[in-house]
């Protein structure tokens, strides 16, 4: 189904307690495929409670580039389910994953 210059990773973070995620899966994950080429978001996932979410999140990230610094505002400026801070949190996470497995597979 992916291609072989995808990588898979996942970025992680607390959910607030009163979350239905913690409560579910204990943190807030979101796991990116990502061709290693050219930082592209190939697919995304996360951890929720309902389908809506999911297919509302891949719309924001699905085609950007990892790196990308305006989808921190995109998230911002259009998720607002309440673990909006953990899905910063967990994709930044995802993106010092990415910056580091990039410079560890270029050496």
């Amino acid at each position: 189904m992916y291609d072989q210059d995808t990588i898979y990773i996942i970025g992680d973070a607390k959910a607030p307690q009163s979350n239905p995620i913690t409560k579910k899966f204990n943190q807030y994950f979101l796991g990116l495929v990502v061709d290693k080429t050219n930082g592209k978001i190939i697919d995304v996932e996360c951890s929720a409670t309902i389908e809506l979410t999911v297919r509302f999140v891949q719309s924001i990230f699905i085609g950007r580039h990892i790196s990308d610094l305006t989808l921190t505002d995109d998230i911002n400026s259009r998720y607002f389910g309440s673990s909006q801070k953990a899905l910063v949190v967990a994709f930044h996470d995802a993106q010092k994953k990415y910056q580091q497995i990039t410079a560890a597979l270029s050496t």
